[in-house]
């Protein structure tokens, strides 16, 4: 571990120098606050302990861990130490950030206990930070074509902004990816994302999906709910298949929109939501709105911004990408040897019509795994590429 020690007495910082140093532990002194900030702040080599003494003269030790709590992209423990400390004293270094409180004289085996644990936190973090990046990675948008660069263009000018996106294109193009890229490039990143599939839910619990609705409401509603538009407040409303809503529906959408409020069904009092809204359709809303189906003015609170996700055969020239992705994560998922998949089977590929797209050449991709070894071959691909295959 690397440890910083700021403590004004000399005696100290070098005794506890040489026992750091004898446990292996990189140590670098400072003989005040000013120093100890200068050292923290000098990232290129990160501490991941601070030994900090309170009484001190200038800059005291309560002032130096106010002072690290404030720094950016900084997390360290800090060891308080005192030899002039009371229980009020230790309480107030915890309440403002401190890791720990050690009295002096300063006890080798209570130092030595304390930084085990240090690392032990630690590693808890590291391993939490991964087994997190892990469970909310949003996969990659594949693809080098000039249509998916446009897309990710789209996406980076647009995320940083609330206005809301409308998101077109086929079944299984990837629109739901869309929106999660767009929301994990935004300022609301780390709040949460929530989806609706408004072609799932029943036209009579629609509003009670997106607003929530009060205790006995309803039949059924045995307990309060808060509703999809409460679940995403500060975060991203991804409304999918938005063309298949109900016109009744669309109507309180639009209000929310509007004023940036709901009302839970059986309620009558109004609560504020601030919300980014990012919809999808595999429909054509303008003709649905000649058709009297969709609310045009809906629609143009939702497609401040439009992005539309070509179909796989408008973007053939992303297949061998796609396919060496599919490889892989396939693989990985079953735990089994990597396959290899050859040019001309890439280029047999490339003669189907995707109707399904790229939902339809993952199954393709996990199929012809599956039932070949090794090498992925023209004659597999004729084979099996057809889901009716014999």
């Amino acid at each position: 571990m690397r440890v910083l020690i700021i403590d004004d007495e000399k005696s100290i910082r070098n005794t506890l120098k040489e026992i750091l140093e004898y446990e292996d532990h990189e140590v670098v002194l400072a003989e005040n606050g000013e120093q100890g900030l200068a050292a923290l702040e000098q990232k290129e080599k990160p501490f991941d302990a601070v030994f900090c003494d309170i009484k001190m003269p200038g800059m005291d030790g309560i002032e130096v861990l106010e002072k690290i709590q404030r720094i950016d992209d900084i997390d360290v423990p800090v060891i308080m130490i005192s030899g002039h400390g009371n229980i009020d004293t230790a309480v107030e270094c915890i309440k403002k950030g401190a890791y720990d409180f050690i009295e002096k004289p300063l006890d080798l085996n209570r130092i030595l206990i304390t930084l085990r644990n240090v690392g032990d936190r630690t590693s808890l973090v590291q391993e939490n930070k991964t087994l997190k990046k892990k469970v909310t990675r949003v996969p990659p948008l594949i693809g080098q074509s000039e249509p998916i660069k446009r897309i990710w263009d789209m996406i980076d000018r647009v995320a940083a902004t609330d206005a809301r996106v409308l998101i077109t294109g086929s079944n299984g193009t990837g629109k739901e990816l869309v929106a999660r890229w767009l929301h994990e490039k935004s300022p609301r990143a780390n709040m949460p994302f929530v989806e609706v599939n408004c072609a799932a839910i029943p036209g009579e619990l629609i509003e009670s999906e997106l607003f929530g609705h009060e205790k006995g409401s309803f039949t059924s509603a045995i307990r309060q709910h808060k509703g999809k538009f409460e679940q995403a407040d500060g975060g991203t409303l991804f409304l999918d298949e938005i063309g298949d809503m109900s016109l009744a529906a669309q109507a309180k959408v639009l209000r929310v929109l509007q004023e940036n409020r709901i009302t839970r069904v059986g309620s009558d009092k109004d609560i504020s939501v601030k919300v980014r809204v990012v919809a999808a359709t595999n429909k054509d809303l303008p003709a649905e709105i000649e058709k009297g189906s969709f609310r045009e003015d809906l629609y143009h609170r939702l497609s401040v911004i439009v992005i539309h996700v070509p179909a796989l055969s408008e973007r053939k020239d992303d297949i061998p990408l796609l396919a060496e992705y599919f490889i892989d994560q396939v693989c990985n998922e079953y735990g089994m040897v990597r396959r290899t998949i050859t040019p001309e089977a890439i280029e047999e590929l490339k003669k189907h019509t995707w109707t399904g797209n790229i939902r339809e050449l993952r199954n393709v991709m996990e199929r012809l795994i599956i039932l070949t070894t090794d090498v992925i071959g023209i004659d597999d691909v004729k084979a099996y590429a057809n889901p009716l295959f014999r």
